[in-house]
């Protein structure tokens, strides 16, 4: 069978985007690493799939899988995208949009200039919730790695995140450190791992490794956890601007307890079909 699918991305973070409302089939994580594939496939960092909610309080269910075929519980890039996907395939008319995750519920708001704020729930700070061994919460923690130290936050956006702080994004050791700390046993259900280079008060530069994907142009939750780091340590006030290698996100955050809000844009590339 044929499914039409949407290639979309936010700030180069790119995604292929299945409609399983009006279409229907079974995906499995074979075919996100099939598709995933850059060379053979259509190529992307994460699937994104848009189903109908299991929550009466919802408006849609979505779901993400990475390139290597992992199902994971966030995509911040991929929330703007697919608020912005199910607007345009006219799966709804409201601009306020609640969605279901495999990391909590989520909201998305479509503004008039197209951009898309998303209100990513409030970051999850106990070690048990990131989940990250630790003996009790703190802002940032020792981890060894090839015996050395390095100093880390550990935050979940809905999913898991660590954020060190470099003097400079350009040389900082992402695709050396990046799949160390990825698989470090004190992170069990992995991580995703943010080189965060704070430039003044209101802004600063970031590079993401993502679980399962690599280095991504862009990763929002990413770019969340890193804001919370940055706010809980003193180094910056919200809201903050955050440059990352596919553009700039906005992220605003008013202290533990509260939301943190992420706008930014999402842009359709083409049109396709893919044979199941």
């Amino acid at each position: 069978m044929l499914l039409r699918f949407t290639k979309m991305h936010g700030l180069g973070n790119d995604f292929m985007v299945l409609d399983l409302v009006s279409q229907h089939a079974h995906i499995q994580p074979k075919h996100a690493k099939q598709w995933g594939d850059r060379n053979t496939g259509i190529g992307f960092d994460q699937l994104l799939i848009v189903e109908a909610p299991t929550n009466p309080d919802v408006d849609f269910r979505y779901r993400i899988f990475n390139s290597d075929g992992s199902e994971v519980e966030q995509c911040g890039n991929g929330a703007r995208c697919f608020a912005r996907f199910v607007i345009d395939k006219r799966l709804t008319v409201k601009k306020l949009i609640r969605v279901e995750t495999k990391g909590g519920i989520i909201e998305l708001d479509v503004r008039p200039d197209g951009q898309v704020t998303v209100d990513m729930g409030p970051p999850r700070l106990v070690p048990q919730q990131i989940p990250f061994v630790a003996d009790a919460e703190a802002l940032s923690y020792p981890v060894e790695v090839d015996g050395q130290v390095v100093e880390l936050a550990a935050i979940s956006m809905g999913n898991p995140h660590a954020v060190l702080r470099v003097d400079d994004v350009a040389s900082a050791p992402v695709h050396e450190l990046g799949p160390k700390l990825e698989h470090h046993p004190r992170f069990p259900q992995r991580v995703n791992v943010g080189f965060l280079q704070v430039v003044d008060r209101k802004q600063a530069k970031l590079r993401v490794w993502e679980r399962g994907a690599g280095e991504t142009l862009a990763c929002g939750t990413g770019a969340c956890a890193a804001a919370v780091a940055a706010i809980r340590q003193g180094w910056m006030d919200s809201p903050l601007q955050l440059e990352l290698p596919g553009g700039r996100l906005s992220i605003e955050w008013a202290g533990p307890g509260h939301p943190v809000m992420m706008t930014g844009p999402a842009v359709r590339v083409f049109e396709g079909q893919v044979r199941l």
